[in-house]
């Protein structure tokens, strides 16, 4: 049991998961084998839940071992054992063995899922260990079903699997797994050579090898990124390699994605990140639609774009590329001139010499020789510019006056003035407004002493002076002024601009349907540099007081990305409220007040995903509701003539039978009892339809499998049909191997399917049933040369109570198609549609062969 935590909480248990790429590795091996390693330690280990599958070897190592009883449930007349979670719980042990994380309970248990069951174990303080195969994951699940050519029903969310707090490979080469196979290792003698030759073939078991493999190596590449985070690793470690492509918005960017493509092709599972910088000024030439083209172009590459705001754009693309642990940085050739590139060092020089152990490829491109295009405005005032502009303030309005001295005989007031302005103005260009107004200032105290006679006093004799200089004041100050009022205009709408461009990566992340939490947060993470984005939400049994910002027992967390997340509004840099029960809280750095507006973009739309999860989940719960009430809506609708239809004929047959009036001969009476049979038939096997599909509905059906022969179902079905058995033809061989089925389920699908098929065929063609194995089935074909059905049809005709092309209620209420794929699933097989080669409509039942086992096993339930 695990020790109470702080408010005396039950710490949660630790989940360990072995993960495999097929059955038959090792992985419950490998679980039993850790758990008989903590007993001899002199832990308290127990077993939940283990299936050894006749295997020996594995049965040995449960010798000795404390087993919980499982829970018995009977289900469709069948009785199965199950996890039983509670005695487990009860019992307290310090460790628990359970088999099959995704396996489905049968219905009646505890939880639908044993991977819930789990998550109840760890709430209770027990540590787990558990196995899972690739293709149970759901995020692989439909590659899985294109690799194999076998659907995977039972699954399991990718997210409860990443929350163990180990997963470790179960490995084993194809060839190896085979020759378990063959040797009788992993399934019994008899479904081996099917097992070879279908799912277990060698480029099956490659591809899922392949699957589980990069999927470990995508979850250990997450705790290396956090682990870095935690321990404030900075620097480059090389376990893969990450291509990062830094884009400015010019056209060369074409160029260098795709060269940078061509450098992650060299090594296999290599990243392409592409970034583009956007600075916090707005001082950018990048231009929207080529940074449109080329976010195109790289996810069409198979990589992702990013965008980041900072003030210093080499910092802040060294910080993206060390934040990623990328190995490569992909840059462009500087497209300004030589005199611009020896005056002022670039991004790309900048970069390299910062790049530390990240490799700068620094890639030519044809824009070169064209230039740089300047950026609009170039007059916001950085801090660099104020310290120049102070610079030239104290030193080189001093400088222009020891220059002008030899020269003030030769100069006169005016011309001494006007150097003066001119060098105000520069001043004012390059440091804004208070600088220059020293500048101003000082210019004319020092004209007034040098320049003005009499020299070297305060005094101005001529009053045309003292005009000259006021004025050269008062221009001094208004240029600088207007200098000013532009570099603060400049520096608004550029910081808007970079702000509407951020926006705009926000939108498209909400067009391309990317909303989910996790991939919202990692986009606002990246945005800002952060080291993580949490999304915490007021625990609803806390009450709202003043201090509960700092306790983390008040919040829990919903959604977090990046390093260690914040429990708490209070541990947080900057904690956004997007709500009265959430809060968004940002590690990393504190985000100026001019963020705010993105910053609260972003928190809107957290909130407006949440929420629609929450709808989604919620909507989740009640579809059953709906479609039941459907089901009822629809069943009122339909049985309203076709119960009253057969009623009515009886009932008059019967009537006229025992009227006196009348003398009915021996041919007449013999009609009306016919006709009263053939209804009371007619409604004996409606309702029996309904019931039936009442029971599958509410999952009570009960189904008796056995093992049975083909050739003696099919012929009696065909006999049920009375006159159209005429019409039908079959063609069973008697060497087929027996079916698991329950015999009188399978006669009412085979007669609902091929009287569906007699009924739609021409008056003078037949109907042809035929039957062949494959793998581990046995198909059973009911071919008719009618009008067939459209291929986007095909689902739409197992609905209950529809019939394709049908407008009114005399050809029945359309259960026979419904209620005969319902029997066939309950079954453990299938009932599909494909065209007739030549026009019409070819129904194909697939039944599991009896392979000697429990009938219930051969369901897999």
């Amino acid at each position: 049991m695990g020790e109470l935590g702080s408010g005396g909480r039950v710490t949660r248990g630790r989940l360990r998961v072995y993960l495999g790429a097929a059955p038959g590795v090792g992985k419950t091996f490998a679980m039993l084998s850790e758990g008989r390693r903590a007993l001899e330690r002199g832990r308290d280990v127990v077993v939940g839940f283990v299936e050894t599958h006749g295997r020996a070897r594995t049965a040995e190592l449960l010798d000795g071992m404390e087993i919980v009883p499982r829970r018995t449930i009977p289900y469709r007349g069948t009785t199965f054992t199950e996890l039983d979670a509670e005695a487990l719980i009860a019992r307290r042990p310090k460790v628990a063995l359970i088999d099959e994380l995704a396996h489905t309970n049968v219905p009646g248990s505890r939880n639908a899922k044993r991977w819930e069951d789990i998550e109840d174990v760890l709430d209770a303080g027990i540590d787990v260990v558990s196995t899972v195969n690739i293709q149970h994951l759901e995020s692989v699940n439909d590659v899985v079903q294109q690799i194999t050519g076998v659907p995977q029903r039972e699954t399991v969310p990718d997210e409860v699997v990443r929350r163990a707090d180990q997963v470790q490979l179960v490995d084993m080469a194809p060839e190896a797994l085979r020759r378990r196979l063959a040797h009788g290792n992993v399934y019994l003698p008899e479904k081996v050579d099917a097992a070879l030759s279908n799912y277990f073939r060698v480029g099956n078991l490659t591809a899922l090898r392949e699957l589980a493999l990069l999927w470990v190596a995508g979850e250990v590449d997450e705790q290396l990124d956090r682990y870095r985070a935690e321990h404030g690793i900075a620097g480059t470690w090389e376990t893969r390699e990450r291509v990062v492509v830094a884009l400015t918005g010019g056209p060369e960017g074409d160029t260098l994605i795709r060269r940078a493509a061509r450098i992650a092709a060299r090594t296999k599972g290599a990243d392409l990140l592409a970034v583009h910088v956007t600075r916090a000024d707005g001082l950018t030439g990048a231009d929207p639609a080529n940074l449109t083209r080329q976010r195109a172009l790289v996810e069409s590459m198979g990589g992702t774009y990013h965008q980041v705001v900072g003030d210093d754009v080499p910092r802040a693309l060294l910080d993206f590329a060390q934040g990623v642990n990328a190995t490569q940085l992909v840059l462009g050739v500087s497209r300004r001139g030589r005199l611009a590139q020896v005056l002022f060092r670039g991004v790309g020089v900048t970069v390299t010499a910062l790049s530390g152990s990240i490799d700068v490829h620094m890639i030519t491109h044809d824009q070169i020789s064209r230039g740089g295009r300047r950026p609009a405005s170039r007059a916001a005032l950085t801090r660099s510019r104020r310290l120049a502009g102070w610079a030239l303030a104290v030193l080189g309005i001093p400088a222009l006056t020891a220059a002008l001295l030899p020269l003030r005989d030769a100069l006169t007031l005016p011309s001494q003035i006007l150097l003066f302005l001119a060098a105000v103005v520069g001043v004012a260009l390059v440091g804004g407004l208070w600088p220059a107004v020293t500048a101003a200032v000082g210019g004319f105290l020092l004209l007034n002493w040098f320049f003005t006679p009499p020299f070297h006093t305060w005094s101005i004799s001529d009053p045309q002076n003292l005009l000259a200089l006021i004025v050269f004041v008062l221009v001094a100050g208004a240029v600088s002024g207007i200098v000013d009022l532009a570099a603060r205009r400049t520096r608004e709408a550029s910081r808007a601009g970079a702000d509407a461009e951020v926006l705009s990566t926000l939108a498209g992340h909400v067009l391309r349907g990317e909303a989910a939490l996790p991939s919202l947060l990692s986009r606002l993470r990246e945005t800002f540099g952060l080291v993580s984005v949490t999304l915490l939400e007021r625990r609803p049994d806390v009450a709202p007081s003043v201090g509960d910002k700092a306790d983390p027992e008040a919040w829990r967390i919903v959604a977090t990305t990046g390093g260690v997340p914040c429990t708490s509004p209070g541990a947080a840099d900057t904690a956004m409220r997007v709500a009265d029960d959430l809060v968004l809280a940002l590690h990393g750095r504190l985000l100026d007040a001019s963020d705010r507006r993105v910053l609260e973009a972003f928190a809107n739309e957290a909130a407006v995903v949440l929420r629609q999860e929450r709808l989604e989940e919620e909507a989740e719960r009640v579809r059953p509701l709906a479609e039941a009430d459907k089901m009822r809506t629809a069943l009122l609708a339909a049985v309203s003539h076709d119960l009253r239809t057969p009623l009515a004929s009886a009932k008059a047959a019967v009537e006229s039978l025992r009227s006196g009036e009348i003398e009915w001969s021996e041919e007449d009476r013999g009609e009306l009892l016919a006709t009263a049979d053939e209804s009371l038939i007619k409604l004996d096997r409606l309702v029996a339809n309904l019931l039936d599909m009442s029971r599958l509905q509410a999952g009570v059906l009960g189904v008796r499998p056995e093992p049975i022969a083909l050739e003696e179902v099919v012929p009696k079905a065909i006999g049920d049909l009375g006159p159209l058995s005429g019409r039908v033809e079959e063609d069973i061989a008697p060497d087929l191997p027996e079916v698991v089925a329950d015999p009188a389920l399978l006669e009412r699908i085979l007669v609902n399917v091929v009287s569906n098929a007699v009924r739609y065929s021409p008056a003078d063609g037949t109907t042809l049933v035929t039957a062949s194995a494959h793998g581990d089935e046995v198909e059973v074909r009911v071919i008719d040369r009618g009008p067939g059905i459209p291929r986007e049809a095909h689902d739409r005709v197992f609905l209950p109570f529809q019939r394709l092309g049908d407008r009114d209620n005399h050809t029945g209420v359309g259960l026979g198609l419904a209620l005969s794929r319902g029997l066939a699933e309950a079954m453990g097989g299938t009932l599909t549609p494909e065209e007739t080669p030549g026009g019409g409509l070819t129904m194909i039942l697939t039944l599991p062969i009896w392979s000697g086992a429990a009938p219930g096993q051969a369901f897999g339930a």
